[in-house]
């Protein structure tokens, strides 16, 4: 049996955090996925990061995975994928679950708000 702390460390330590001045570096490349994994209302509230594509969490294997009918376009292995949520916690088991699907470059960028806060890019919905 895991423990919700134990299945974020687990996260945490597969999926390498970066910051959001090393994520705007990433951002507007062809080659890169920025990947909300809050749901709906949060990303209606606050707007997400320029660019992203907004999928709830439980929706994220189902459109990574290119066998899947909902499979979404945006996905593709050979991108790096950056995740982010509310604080990073989503972002982070959401991360480790690409990773575990084959996706080898995935980033964790943290929570939203730290984008906000260091003066990223922002589209409003």
């Amino acid at each position: 049996m895991k423990t919700v702390q134990a299945m974020l460390a687990e996260a945490e330590a597969a999926v390498p955090r970066i910051s959001p001045d090393e994520a705007k570096g990433l951002l507007g490349r062809a080659d890169v996925l920025f990947l909300d994994v809050r749901e709906p209302t949060e990303v209606v509230a606050s707007g997400k990061v320029r660019g992203a594509v907004a999928v709830p969490r439980g929706l994220v294997e189902f459109r990574a995975d290119p066998a899947s009918p909902m499979h979404d376009a945006a996905f593709d292995r050979a991108k790096t994928v950056v995740t982010y949520c509310a604080s990073g916690g989503r972002a982070a088991l959401v991360g480790k679950t690409l990773k575990d699907m084959g996706y080898a470059n995935v980033r964790n960028l943290g929570g939203f708000k730290g984008w906000l806060d260091s003066g990223g890019e922002v589209d409003k919905a």
